[in-house]
């Protein structure tokens, strides 16, 4: 069997992965290559965290996802560079918040490691952050941080030692006849393949317009990194957790790898073109940040912005990913819809979608392209 990965981000690599355990030749195409700065994979930092309101299905995906993210680590970690960082996930409640409070009803069902504070205890336990107006607050203790460009690199790079074939090419969208034989290149070369998984985030619609136009929306994200004081340990990840401020729309980690302070805009943004639109930070996005650290870190409240990014998330309607066979074409299958929350997920997403590519097992109907509509119902987060 002779398998062809369209797009070398996470849900391609693990998708490629496991196709490579299946007993599958497999060749991964991406324009730019594994991990580059225009893909959602690109950024420095990803949470990985088990709490998804009442959406059970996604709390077990992130558990099947730690094992394989943390045996890569082992596989590859040295003494300084490490992909996992267990640092833990903090949820803030600001009032009653609905969705932290079916998240916290999700996880003790699951009987995952949970701590919940109440005001006093937050400000006890992590004096960083002020605990005003917090209501509750969610602890997953054994929850982190994946250094995700680093990781997505990692994986790439094993696999190409491994035997998989890894070539820099853009793909050009398919043909219509069934079954697929190939995929063109805009060199005008092909690879020729038995299976075919597109795997490529922002690019699909570009690939599938007429099946995907609508129901793939790329829209502009943007991280600031705020610098800590000189000699500060306090940030960093063996003393600050990740968080979420679920009611505020905003997300965040501690000082991994000397890159600062992350904090992160949650709110769609945008439309982006991912080969073509300036990856710079807009100043509304940047003040809502410095205004939420001001707010919650005091201590950081004037820390200068030492980096940014533009990244994009790839929704769907309702924030489900996407896994399925394409209707005209027996052997194409679709991955995809990150939507923001997909990296974490990408060892078991990969899972997935080899399995179903090898043995034709039909997708759980969350994951159907037949659910994905072009009204935007953002349910998942």
């Amino acid at each position: 069997m002779r398998a062809v990965v369209v797009g070398a981000g996470v849900f391609g690599v693990w998708t490629a992965h496991h196709l490579y355990a299946g007993g599958a030749s497999v060749t991964v195409v991406d324009s730019y290559g594994a991990g580059n700065s225009r893909s959602s994979s690109g950024d420095e930092t990803r949470i990985l965290r088990r709490g998804y309101g009442p959406d059970g299905i996604y709390s077990d995906l992130a558990d099947r996802s730690l094992m394989q993210w943390q045996a890569l680590d082992t596989r590859s970690r040295t003494s300084s560079e490490p992909l996992w960082h267990p640092c833990g996930v903090l949820w803030l409640a600001a009032g009653h918040d609905a969705y932290t409070e079916a998240t916290r009803r999700t996880l003790e069902r699951g009987s995952h490691a949970l701590d919940v504070f109440d005001n006093a205890g937050l400000l006890r336990r992590f004096p960083q952050i002020d605990p005003d107006g917090i209501a509750m607050a969610l602890l997953e203790p054994d929850a982190g941080v994946l250094s995700a460009r680093r990781a997505v690199r990692t994986l790439a790079a094993h696999l190409e030692r491994r035997g998989v074939r890894a070539l820099r090419g853009r793909v050009t969208p398919p043909a219509s006849s069934s079954p697929l034989r190939g995929v063109r290149l805009t060199d005008g070369s092909e690879v020729s393949g038995d299976l075919f998984v597109f795997a490529c985030g922002a690019w699909l619609p570009q690939l599938f317009p007429e099946l995907l136009g609508g129901r793939i929306r790329p829209t502009r994200q943007v991280v600031v990194y705020f610098g800590t004081p000189a000699g500060d340990g306090r940030f960093r990840a063996d003393w600050m957790p990740a968080w979420i401020d679920f009611p505020a729309g905003i997300y965040g980690t501690p000082d991994i790898d000397g890159r600062g302070v992350k904090v992160g805009v949650d709110e769609h943004g945008p439309s982006i073109d991912p080969d073509l639109d300036d990856r710079i930070a807009d100043r509304d996005s940047v003040q809502k940040a410095r205004d939420w650290l001001a707010m919650r870190v005091p201590a950081l409240a004037a820390a200068p912005v030492i980096e940014t990014r533009v990244c994009q998330y790839e929704n769907t309607a309702t924030g489900d990913f996407l896994i399925d066979r394409h209707p005209d074409h027996s052997n194409v299958w679709i991955v995809g819809g990150g939507s923001g929350h997909g990296f974490k997920h990408g060892p078991a997403v990969g899972e997935l979608a080899a399995r179903f590519a090898l043995t034709g097992e039909a997708p759980d109907a969350r994951f159907n392209l037949e659910t994905k509509t072009t009204d935007a119902r953002r349910a998942v987060y």
